[in-house]
């Protein structure tokens, strides 16, 4: 079995963070475990509250399972503050990860700021350098890049801008686009493009947080990149098309809805 680690924020109604990363890599056939680095009070509903975990505890989270257990694939996700980022950059250059995948959080789709502004510059320049593969969405690839993106074109200029930035490969997701989805892969030298039809439902709920540990337990099973990518792309599509209506809001989606599904559980 491969061993899968989340290093994100915890989300208290289960549908982002390591609560869905966890239940991703389960998903998977992969075994997960967690450093916590910030508690979020937050529901279907939105984000009322954060608390960051101290940045030593961060450290000893990422010791206790590296000095024990062999990690297969990283993700990583919230980080709030340029000291936690710092903190997983420097334990993370010791322990010399293989298959990390960075999904820059900023902001919840309610609105609330999950990356301080003062931290942006630090996740620029230390955290993306040591992505195998980045994952941002329009509006965290337009922060990064400082530029406006409204096509597939911008999609692929900001592929190229965020890769000048030292990931090794960058994946540009297209959900805030009309039409189809598709999401865009630059490793540097090519572009290739991953489809799928857009499903008319509000419960997206983490859908960024699985994708991005879908890759990263991927990845752990040793598949190629853009390989990892496209089984990654077919999971979250039947998760979406089948989320739960769970909650007043944004419901989250369906993590084991095809292993239900061949269980027999409705």
């Amino acid at each position: 079995m491969i061993k899968a680690l989340t290093i994100a924020g915890s989300d208290s109604c289960g549908g982002a963070g390591i609560q869905a990363d966890l239940k991703t890599f389960a998903a998977h056939g992969a075994y997960g475990m967690s450093v916590i680095t910030a508690v979020t009070a937050q529901n279907t509903q939105g984000v009322f509250a954060v608390q960051d975990i101290d940045p030593n505890v961060i450290a000893l989270q990422i010791n206790a399972i590296f000095d024990d257990i062999a990690v297969d694939a990283v993700k990583i996700g919230m980080v709030s503050v340029p000291e936690t980022i710092e903190t997983i950059v420097a334990r993370l250059q010791v322990y010399q990860p293989r298959n990390v995948v960075v999904d820059p959080v900023m902001v919840s789709k309610s609105g609330y700021h999950l990356l301080e502004p003062r931290a942006q510059a630090t996740l620029i320049s230390k955290l993306l350098p040591i992505a195998d593969v980045a994952t941002p969405n329009i509006p965290e690839a337009e922060v990064i890049t400082g530029m406006k993106i409204e096509d597939l074109t911008g999609m692929e200029e900001a592929a190229r801008r965020i890769f000048a930035m030292g990931p090794k490969n960058v994946l540009v997701k297209g959900g805030h686009l009309t039409g189809e989805s598709t999401d865009i892969l630059f490793d540097g030298r090519d572009m290739k493009y991953f489809r799928a039809a857009r499903i008319p439902t509000i419960n997206t709920h983490g859908t960024g947080c699985t994708l991005s540990s879908a890759i990263a337990a991927n990845l752990g099973r040793g598949l190629p990149v853009a390989e990892a990518i496209q089984c990654a792309k077919e999971y979250i599509t039947i998760a979406i098309e089948h989320a739960l209506s769970i909650g007043k809001g944004v419901g989250p989606t369906h993590h084991f809805y095809t292993l239900y599904k061949k269980a027999g559980i409705e």
